[in-house]
């Protein structure tokens, strides 16, 4: 058992599966130059140093990556490894190449884990960090597990997906564009005896206000048109009426939330937490009508956080008038169809909060022990926490 009553083995006598998503924040092979002659892009610490040319700049910042990188993927290692999983979602790897190497030279040599079937397609990321499973040959229990087919659906636009409408449209988007702004990697398994079908995604990102709206509000009707797209897919791969009752998952980071733990106050006075309920999220299409079934309000619903988001502590620190935002929320998903669901009743997800960095404000009573060499922004494991849960296959 883990400290949330989490059951990693097998349940009883029944086939189970454990399964985690996480987003393992730039699993990337190469380096990034632009910093030389964009400022924004430079890194604080070369900010701080007079670099005369830009071969010295380029020397310089590989061996800031490389150092730091170091002990970050160090802790994504542990963190995955916390997560006892059979099978990994995974969101923001650069290539099939770069995840088998984190895996030599991390994740193997560190934890003793391997996971020989991975699958990664590239998808429509302009930064190239796109979704990935890994999978191991059996589950803890014993029961195969067998990658059948995958199927990207990166290519597929607004139009054929059925999802375009005004509101795009006035933002630019046009029917004929591509809906995920990475991909919904289709990966179907079979595990024992039992098939299941598993979608990968990872949504548009929040980004910055625009046009007197917040970031959340201005990128939400992208989110909620992918939301729709994954729905669509699902119900055209098993039809409307069985959907509900076929074994399927949607992991991954979706970007939104449907409820913020505020926080208030700081250390020398103590923090307030408050809990506040959205409206609308990005996520809603997914779960509207009882479709799927998010399986982290299996949860408390002030444990049910995955991201620490912070925007104006620096300022905060100048002006004492000034107050940061600061709030904990679930951008990590495990949607289960409603047959998985219902299986499952009892299944509770256990989020690893070991990689996040010094500076996360976390609740009374929920505080962990960070792993070592953990900084106050960086290194870290993450920006966001993985989420794992065992499930009957029933």
């Amino acid at each position: 058992m883990d400290g949330d009553g989490c059951n990693f083995g097998v349940i009883g006598i029944r086939m189970s599966v454990r399964i985690a998503t996480f987003n393992v924040e730039n699993l990337m092979a190469r380096f990034d130059f632009s910093g030389w002659r964009n400022n924004m892009r430079r890194d604080r610490s070369m900010g701080a140093r007079d670099i005369k040319s830009e071969q010295d700049y380029k020397l310089i910042e590989q061996a800031r990556v490389i150092a730091y990188e170091d002990d970050a993927r160090q802790m994504t290692a542990l963190a995955i490894a916390d997560c006892h999983a059979d099978i990994v979602c995974l969101q923001e790897v650069e290539d099939l190449k770069t995840l088998e190497a984190f895996e030599q030279n991390y994740l193997l040599p560190m934890t003793g884990l391997t996971y020989p079937q991975k699958v990664w397609i590239e998808g429509n990321d302009g930064r190239g960090i796109d979704v990935a499973l890994m999978a191991r040959n059996k589950a803890a229990n014993g029961d195969t597990i067998r990658i059948d087919k995958v199927k990207s659906h990166a290519k597929r636009t607004f139009g054929e997906l059925g999802v375009h409408n005004a509101r795009l449209e006035e933002m630019g988007y046009e029917a004929n564009e591509r809906v995920f702004r990475r991909d919904c990697l289709e990966v179907n398994l079979r595990i024992g005896n039992r098939r299941s079908t598993v979608f990968v995604c990872h949504f548009k990102s929040m980004g910055s206000s625009r046009d007197g709206l917040s970031g959340r509000d201005y990128t939400m009707p992208v989110r909620i048109a992918e939301a729709q797209g994954v729905r669509n897919i699902i119900e055209k791969k098993f039809g409307s009426e069985r959907a509900p009752r076929m074994r399927w998952l949607v992991c991954g980071d979706l970007n939104d939330y449907t409820q913020r733990l505020t926080i208030s106050g700081n250390k020398r006075t103590g923090y307030g937490f408050d809990m506040l309920e959205e409206s609308t999220s990005g996520v809603d299409p997914l779960m509207q009508d009882g479709f799927s079934v998010d399986l982290v309000k299996h949860r408390e619903g002030e444990n049910r956080w995955t991201l620490y988001y912070a925007a104006g502590e620096s300022q905060s620190s100048r002006d004492p008038e000034s107050r940061p935002v600061r709030h904990l929320v679930q951008l990590d998903y495990i949607l289960a169809s409603p047959a998985l669901a219902e299986n499952n009743r009892k299944a509770l997800p256990h989020i690893v909060r070991q990689g996040q960095p010094m500076r996360t404000v976390f609740p009374q009573g929920q505080d962990v022990n960070r792993y070592p060499r953990t900084g106050w922004d960086r290194p870290k494991a993450s920006d966001h926490c993985p989420v794992a849960v065992t499930l009957k296959m029933v």
